[in-house]
């Protein structure tokens, strides 16, 4: 008799996870592992009492399935209620907050347990949009427990959500005691020091042309005004990858104030008709809502550079009216020779941080459009390159000394074109480092840092220098500056890779294993991190784990060997031994 497969069934889903957990980590480990276990095992009691079924507790998340939406609520109230009472004892900064996102579905069912479905998928993303120390549900839950529980809620509006094509409507959960006490100790992060300068954020300007495809060149323009306010040393500004995480939403600047750590918000709207360009703006101080500038300037396509030469000089001027016009100038990158050239390389943009192999090609498919446009255009070049290091480095190749060489190539072109662009230095140096150069890498990349101390990306490759050269600590102390200067970045997973690393550097495997798990969960295609994970595993001596997570990993690489990981790997001598003799303990074939 053949086994049944899978079956679909209505279910009230909640997910949850650690709101800061790579932060509370990196402040004490011991005592976060420690935390997440007590958090754990009230996760465990609540759902079980409420008759839910605990699917899966891995890294710092939990996934849990309920018959009913009230049974999913009283689980979530009675947890953050539960969780706010131990904390009250606990410092602010070293607090464990979850966020819980709750939607009622149509889910997938595995025989062994597994769930999956669009039921899942929008729980997950309504806790990440969720506060910490707050419960954040759909439009679904909230009309099947609206005057049935104790909890006030406050509409969020239609949230355009990932990989989910429907906006969903959001809902947060306002607790009695949360009303009572002003929220006091566990409904948000708190709020992140301001820097000792004007700090600011660019957000995504919306696009008014009433043109899907325009949302590139929409997106271009914030790109181009976020790269030069960045190189002005005397300003911070976050960096565009967390600030893009609000594209689409109707948010509170002073939220984004208090999630990013800024004073100012720059928002605005292109709107392009023919070959005329309008750009709007305004600047906004947080602490008080007051609209600090505003303004509009036209103009025409071939004007678009000035435009936004223009508006950066404009918005320098308010935040800081001693700023030097010659200082903008020199933050002025090498620009493209055709605008066809420029909006591919918007477009290539999002698939080249991604990390994963289909985005990468994808990537290199519009680099490609972009350079047979303009075959000097220095960050097209440098994109590729790092598309081509990619394939290296993450075992995407067998041939992976000609794809270093490329980027290699490709990297000291854009670099020549390019001159002194942070951007370009850095991903010079990133390839350097791939290519086991780590000298030039670290010449490169903190010349990159000196030219833009606002470079998250140039910092979290410096990072990733310092765990080559068996530095962990120096290497956990780029990766958190990256982590603040881009906090709500969808590249920060390679952050906490980073900081994995750097713990299975000084043999802190049990904190690496957490961090690698952690990374995996903000990207489950990743599939590269596995390799990390399999080797601290057997080093943390958690062989049936390992053997779990190794099974993953050669179904991801059927062909990975240990020496195709030490080729592609940069690390010591000593600590590719070490990783090694991990996998193959793993079951990896020599």
């Amino acid at each position: 008799m053949s086994e049944a497969g899978p079956s679909r069934k209505l279910a009230a889903i909640l997910a949850a996870d650690v709101a800061g957990y790579s932060r509370l980590m990196a402040l004490d480990d011991s005592a976060t592992v420690r935390a997440l276990n007590e958090s754990r095992a009230v996760f465990q009691e609540r759902i079980e009492q409420r008759g839910g079924q605990v699917i899966d507790m891995v890294g710092d998340s939990v996934l849990a399935e309920f018959r009913s939406a009230v049974e999913a609520m009283q689980c979530a109230i009675e947890v953050q209620v539960t969780l706010q009472e131990s904390n009250r004892q606990v410092p602010a900064e070293k607090r464990m907050l979850f966020r819980i996102g709750i939607n009622v579905g149509d889910v997938i069912a595995q025989q062994d347990g597994t769930i999956y479905g669009d039921g899942v998928n929008i729980a997950a993303r309504l806790e990440s949009i969720g506060e910490a120390g707050g419960i954040c549900v759909s439009g679904t839950v909230y009309d099947q427990v609206k005057g049935r529980l104790e909890a006030t809620f406050e509409f969020l509006g239609e949230q355009q959500v990932k990989n989910i094509p429907e906006p969903v409507r959001a809902y947060r959960v306002r607790l009695d005691a949360q009303e009572s006490d002003g929220g006091a100790g566990a409904t948000a992060i708190p709020a992140l020091a301001l820097p000792d300068k004007p700090s600011i954020a660019v957000l995504s300007f919306d696009n008014m042309s009433g043109d899907p495809e325009q949302e590139f060149f929409a997106d271009g323009v914030v790109e181009a005004i976020t790269a030069t306010l960045s190189r002005i040393r005397s300003f911070f500004v976050i960096a565009r990858n967390s600030a893009f995480r609000y594209k689409g939403r109707a948010v509170d600047v002073s939220q984004v104030g208090r999630e990013l750590g800024v004073r100012y918000v720059l928002e605005g709207s292109v709107q392009k008709a023919g070959s005329r360009v309008r750009i709007t703006v305004q600047l906004i101080d947080v602490t008080s809502g007051a609209h600090v500038w505003a303004d509009r300037v036209d103009g025409t396509l071939e004007d678009v550079f000035d435009l936004q030469d223009r508006i950066t000089e404009r918005v320098a001027g308010a935040l800081q009216p001693s700023i030097r016009l010659a200082e903008i100038e020199r933050a002025r990158r090498k620009r493209p020779q055709d605008l066809g050239a420029y909006d591919y390389t918007m477009r290539a943009m999002p698939h080249v941080w991604a990390l994963e192999r289909e985005a990468s090609v994808k990537a290199l498919e519009l680099l490609e459009h972009a350079l047979a446009i303009d075959p000097e255009y220095p960050l097209a070049l440098s994109l590729a390159g790092w598309c081509y290091a990619q394939r290296s480095v993450y075992n995407w190749t067998d041939d992976i000394d000609s794809a270093r060489s490329t980027a290699l190539r490709l990297a000291e072109k854009a670099t020549e074109q390019g001159g002194e662009d942070p951007l370009i230095l850095a991903v010079l140096g990133a390839v350097h480092s791939i290519s086991r150069n780590h000298g030039t890498a670290r010449v490169m990349l903190e010349r990159a840092v000196t030219l833009d101390p606002n470079a998250a990306w140039a910092w979290s490759r410096l990072g990733w220098v310092e765990n080559y050269s068996e530095r962990p600590d120096r290497a956990v102390t780029h990766f958190e500056r990256a982590l603040r200067l881009s906090p709500l970045d969808p590249m920060n997973f390679n952050n906490y890779v980073g900081m994995g690393s750097a713990n299975e550097v000084a043999e802190r495997y049990d904190a690496a294993v957490e961090m690698y798990r952690r990374a995996l969960q903000e990207r489950p295609h990743a599939d590269w991190i596995l390799r990390n994970l399999v080797s601290a595993l057997v080093g943390a001596r958690r062989m049936d784990e390992a053997a779990i997570e190794c099974k993953k990993l050669m179904a991801a690489y059927p062909g990975l060997t240990v020496t195709k990981f030490r080729n592609a790997m940069v690390f010591s001598p000593a600590m590719l031994d070490r990783m090694g003799v991990h996998l193959k303990q793993a079951g990896v074939p020599d």
